[in-house]
C-alpha cells in the first residue's frame, strides 16, 4: 500500500523535462553543452494557407504532449540554409537552467539578416553562454521576404506581417512563461540589424507593450533599409517573373500562394520595398503601425524603459574592403543613396560626396571612406537618431561601441577579413554560441564572452549592465546622457568615452535636417535655402 500512496502524490516520479502551461504541455530535452534544458520548435502561431501572405493565427493550444525536441523548421528564405524550409515555421525556443528558484528574467532573441534571411535555431545562435547566468533565453522565427513583409493596399495582406508574428510570439511569452519558470513582468527584447530595428517597431506599434527592456544592437527603425511603402505592383512582378501577367493583385497572390516557396523567394530577391510599413487602416485587421514613425517626438512604450543600444565601429567593413581595385569605378554609394529621394537628388549627391571624399576620385585609396560613409547612413547615425529620441523619454539608456578584434569576429571568419575593426554583426559571436565559429577562439576571447554575456544578463535582470564593479567588469558603464553621450567601448579593455564620431554625426544630424527623408516636404523654400547656408557654414567648421 506505500507503494500506491507515494504513486498518488502530486509530483513525485512525475517527468522533469515535463511542463504545463496553458498552451499545453510541452517536454523539453536535456542540453549537451550546458546545465540547462531546451525546449525546442513550439508552434506559436499558423501561417493561413489560403493567404500565406497575409497575418498569422497564434496556435490553438495542444490538447496531448508536445515534444519539445526538434527546431529544424525555417522560415522560406533564399541562400544556404541547414533547416528545414516550410511556412510551418512559427516555432519557438525556450532554454531554462536547471536547479534555479523563483521566478527568472526572460530574454526574448530576435534574430537579424534584412527582413530576408536567418532564424532563431540552436544551432545558428546557441544560448549556452547566456544560460549561464541564470536567465531564460527565447529565440523565435519570423516569415521573411514575400511572406513577411508584403504591404499591400488590401486588408488581407495590410503590410508587417513579420512583426506580427513576432508580437504573437511575444504574446505567447507573457502567456506562458511563467509556466517554465519566467517572470512574465521581466521580459528583455533584444535584437541585432533586423532585429534590433524589429524591437525599435515593436516600441512605436500600436500594440499592447510586451517587454520590459531591449537591447539594440546595430540596428534602428530610422535605418533606411528598416521601413517602404506600400506598393501594389511587388506581388505582380513576382508573378511576372513566374509566368503570370496580371494587373490584379489578387489575381496574383491566388497564383503565388500555389507556387513552391523557394521560387516565389527566389523571385522576390532584390525588392527593397519588404521592410516594415506604414499600414492603412482597415476595419476589422489589427494593424502594427499607422503613423510613420518618424513623425513621432516620443515613444510612449520608452517611458522610464531601460535600454542598451550600440553598434560596431566598422560596420560595413565588408563592403568595401576586400573591393579588387578595378572594381571601384564602377562603384558609387553616394550616388546610390541620393537616387532615394525624390527631389534634390544632385544637391545630396554633392553634400554627401564632398563631406566624405572631397574632390577625390573613388579609387581604392578612398576605400575607408566609403566603409564610413556606408557604416553611417545604414546603422551608425540611424541608432544615434533613435538614441536621441529614446532619452526623451528614459533617463536609463546605455550606449557602446563594440571595436574588439579576435576570433569569433563572425563576419570576418566567414569572409576571411583580416584588417582590423569590428563589421557588422561580429559581435554575435561573443554572445552566441554560433555553430560556424565551432572552436574557434583563444582564451583572450573568451574573456570578452564572458564579460558581454556577463553585461548583457546583468541588465536582463537589473536594467544595469555594471550594477558592481567586479574583476571581469573593472568599468562602471553610465547611462548615457544627452549632453555629453557617454558610451562603453567593448574592446581587450573597457572604457568610457565621449560623443563617438561626432564630426560624423553633427554632419548627418544637419543632412536630415535640410533633407528630410524621401516625400516630407515640411520644410518651406525659405527655411529650405536657409538651412542650405547653415550646413555650409557648418561643413566647412567640420570639414
Amino acid at each position: 500500500m506505500i507503494w500506491l500512496i507515494v504513486l498518488l502524490v502530486p509530483g513525485v516520479f512525475s517527468d522533469p523535462l515535463l511542463v504545463e502551461a496553458p498552451q499545453g504541455q510541452f517536454r523539453g530535452i536535456p542540453a549537451d553543452d550546458g546545465d540547462y534544458t531546451m525546449f525546442l520548435g513550439i508552434p506559436y502561431g499558423r501561417v493561413d494557407p489560403e493567404n500565406p501572405f497575409g497575418a498569422a493565427q497564434p496556435q490553438p493550444r495542444f490538447t496531448g504532449i508536445f515534444e519539445a525536441n526538434n527546431d529544424s523548421a525555417i522560415c522560406p528564405q533564399s541562400g544556404d540554409v541547414s533547416g528545414t524550409i516550410t511556412l510551418d515555421c512559427l516555432n519557438l525556443n525556450v532554454y531554462v537552467p536547471n536547479n534555479s528558484t523563483g521566478k527568472l528574467p526572460v530574454l526574448v532573441w530576435i534574430h537579424g539578416g534584412g527582413f530576408a534571411f536567418g532564424d532563431g535555431t540552436k544551432r545558428q545562435q546557441g544560448p549556452k553562454y547566456l544560460v549561464r547566468h541564470n536567465i531564460i533565453v527565447v529565440s523565435i522565427n519570423y516569415r521573411l521576404g514575400p511572406y513577411g513583409f508584403l504591404c499591400l493596399d488590401i486588408p488581407e495582406v495590410s503590410g508587417n506581417q513579420g512583426f506580427k508574428d513576432q508580437t504573437i510570439a511575444l504574446r505567447w511569452v507573457r502567456d506562458n512563461i511563467e509556466s517554465f519558470g519566467g517572470d512574465p513582468n521581466h521580459v528583455t527584447a533584444y535584437g541585432e540589424s533586423a532585429g534590433a530595428a524589429s524591437v525599435e517597431f515593436h516600441m512605436a506599434s500600436e500594440n499592447e507593450k510586451l517587454f520590459q527592456s531591449a537591447i539594440l544592437s546595430s540596428g534602428a527603425l530610422f535605418s533606411r533599409w528598416a521601413i517602404g511603402e506600400i506598393d501594389n505592383s511587388i506581388p505582380l512582378r513576382i508573378a511576372a517573373s513566374l509566368g503570370l501577367t496580371t494587373d490584379n493583385v489578387k489575381s496574383a497572390l491566388d497564383f503565388l500562394k500555389g507556387q513552391d516557396v523557394q521560387r516565389v523567394v527566389g523571385a522576390s530577391t532584390g525588392f527593397r520595398m519588404l521592410s516594415g510599413c506604414v499600414e492603412r487602416k482597415f476595419s476589422g485587421v489589427e494593424g502594427f503601425l499607422n503613423v510613420h514613425p518618424f513623425t513621432l517626438d516620443k515613444l510612449p512604450k520608452v517611458e522610464n524603459m531601460s535600454i542598451i543600444i550600440g553598434y560596431n565601429d566598422d560596420e560595413s567593413l565588408a563592403s568595401y574592403i576586400n573591393t579588387p581595385e578595378e572594381s571601384f569605378p564602377n562603384i558609387d554609394p553616394f550616388r546610390s543613396f541620393a537616387e532615394e529621394f525624390l527631389e534634390d537628388k544632385d544637391d545630396v549627391y554633392s553634400y554627401i560626396r564632398r563631406f566624405y571624399i572631397g574632390g577625390q576620385s573613388i579609387t581604392s585609396n578612398v576605400r575607408r571612406e566609403l566603409i564610413d560613409f556606408s557604416s553611417d547612413q545604414s546603422f551608425t547615425h540611424p541608432c544615434h537618431r533613435s538614441l536621441n529620441r529614446f532619452l526623451l523619454s528614459s533617463q536609463n539608456v546605455y550606449y557602446y561601441i563594440f571595436s574588439y578584434t579576435g576570433g569569433r569576429n563572425m563576419v570576418k571568419v566567414r569572409l576571411n577579413i583580416t584588417e582590423g575593426g569590428a563589421a557588422h554583426a561580429d559581435e554575435l559571436g561573443y554572445v552566441f554560441d554560433m555553430g560556424e565559429l565551432s572552436g574557434l577562439g583563444n582564451a583572450e576571447d573568451y574573456v570578452i564572452v564572458d564579460r558581454m554575456t556577463e553585461m548583457w544578463a546583468n541588465f536582463v535582470k537589473y536594467g544595469n549592465p555594471t550594477p558592481v564593479v567586479t574583476e571581469l567588469l573593472p568599468v562602471t558603464w553610465p547611462a548615457v546622457t544627452a549632453d555629453t553621450h557617454e558610451y562603453l567601448d567593448i574592446n581587450r579593455n573597457l572604457v568610457v568615452g565621449y560623443r563617438p564620431f561626432h564630426r560624423r554625426f553633427i554632419f548627418w544630424d544637419m543632412f536630415y535636417v535640410v533633407f528630410p527623408f524621401k516625400t516630407n516636404s515640411a520644410v518651406n523654400n525659405i527655411t529650405y535655402n536657409f538651412l542650405l547656408v547653415v550646413m555650409c557654414c557648418v561643413w566647412k567648421l567640420i570639414a
